[in-house]
């Protein structure tokens, strides 16, 4: 049975609501999923369907709308998907804490960078459903804008790495 990473878009940090954990496995594992594990409180959950992926993405943000009264957005991916994003993060040299990975609903324009505006050198890169954003002075006090980023949700390149390790473990078994 395949294992699937969700991350929930605004949950936890001033958007759509607040959401604890305990409640979002609840809800993943009414709707069937089995296996569940969640991760830190920022709305990142793991489990298992037999489903495919667009229609676990469905249901999951349906039932959130529900709980919160509006739908936050979910992107959910495999562990293979994970696993290739981590390999592929552009800017080496850049500490894996101030790498963003902005996951998006659906692939961005090719011309999605051409609005940037890095006032503190920020750099990004476009990769298909995710734009890599490298804030070389963190991204909390960064002046950055970025409209394609808006519809998505952001998870640094650690937590990126601990969600596949994570969806590796499930899936081999543990």
């Amino acid at each position: 049975m395949p294992v699937y990473i969700a991350l929930l878009r605004a949950v936890n940090v001033g958007g759509t609501g607040s959401l604890p954990m305990a409640e979002l496995k609840a809800i993943c594992e009414g709707l069937g999923f089995s296996d569940v594990k969640t991760y830190i409180q920022s709305g990142n959950v793991l489990f298992r369907s037999d489903e495919a992926e667009e229609t676990v993405e469905e249901r999951l943000d349906e039932a959130l709308g529900k709980k919160l009264g509006k739908r936050p957005g979910v992107m959910v991916h495999s562990r293979k998907e994970l696993d290739g994003i981590v390999a592929d993060a552009p800017f080496p040299d850049a500490k894996p804490n101030f790498l963003l990975v902005y996951f998006l609903p659906e692939k961005a324009p090719d011309d999605a960078l051409e609005k940037m505006v890095a006032p503190d050198g920020e750099e990004a890169k476009l990769a298909g459903r995710e734009i890599y954003v490298h804030y070389p002075n963190g991204s909390g006090r960064s002046k950055l804008k970025l409209p394609a980023l808006k519809p998505g949700t952001s998870r640094n390149l650690n937590t990126v790495r601990k969600l596949a390790d994570m969806a590796a473990a499930l899936e081999d078994g543990g």
